[in-house]
C-alpha cells in the first residue's frame, strides 16, 4: 500500500475543501484574462470540471486557446499571515464536452453531487461542460512550503480519500 505523503494530503484536502477558483485564460489580444468559477472533481476521468455559459468570456478564450490556468486557495483568515496561505496552480487543457456524451454526464454528475442547486442551469443550452485535464501544478502548502506536483499526483488527489 503506497503511503501518501503529509504535503500530497493537504493537496488533496485543499481541492477537497474549495469550491471556486480563479480561471485564467488568453484572449484574443493576448491579454491575460482571470474570472471565477465554480469547479468539482471528476476522478474517473482525472479532470477538474467546470460548467461555464458560451456568452462568457473565458468560455470563447478557452474554446479559442485551451491552456488555462487554476488558482485553487484557502480564503484568508483574520489576524493570520496571507502570504502563508495554502493554495495550488493547476495548469491544464480545457476540453467541452459533447452534449449527452459518457464523459459529459460524468461531468455532469461530479458537478451536481458538489452544487446540486445548480441543475436547472445544465438544462440551459449556452451553458457546457468543461474538463480540464490538469498537466501540471504547483502547489504552497504554505510560507517556505512549494513544490511542483505532476499531473499524475493531481489525478490521485481529485479522489476524496487517500488510497488505503
Amino acid at each position: 500500500m503506497p503511503h501518501e505523503s503529509r504535503l500530497t494530503g493537504e493537496l488533496r484536502t485543499l481541492l477537497h475543501a474549495q469550491r471556486t477558483a480563479a480561471l485564467g485564460t488568453t484572449g484574443d489580444d493576448g491579454a491575460a484574462f482571470v474570472s471565477m468559477v465554480p469547479f468539482a472533481l471528476e476522478p474517473a476521468l482525472g479532470c477538474l470540471v467546470i460548467h461555464v455559459s458560451g456568452l462568457a468570456a473565458h468560455t470563447r478564450n478557452l474554446q479559442a486557446r485551451p491552456r488555462v490556468s487554476l488558482l485553487v486557495m484557502q480564503p484568508e483568515v483574520p489576524g493570520e499571515p496571507v502570504h502563508a496561505l495554502p493554495r495550488v496552480t493547476l495548469e491544464g487543457e480545457a476540453l467541452i464536452q459533447a452534449p449527452d456524451s459518457a464523459s459529459w454526464h460524468a461531468c455532469r454528475a461530479a458537478y451536481l453531487a458538489r452544487f446540486p442547486e445548480a441543475e436547472f442551469m445544465t438544462q440551459l443550452g449556452d451553458f457546457c461542460f468543461v474538463a480540464v485535464h490538469i498537466t501540471q501544478a504547483r502547489h504552497v502548502a504554505g510560507f517556505g512550503a512549494a513544490r511542483d506536483v505532476g499531473e499524475e499526483e493531481v489525478k490521485r488527489v481529485f479522489s476524496p480519500a487517500a488510497p488505503a
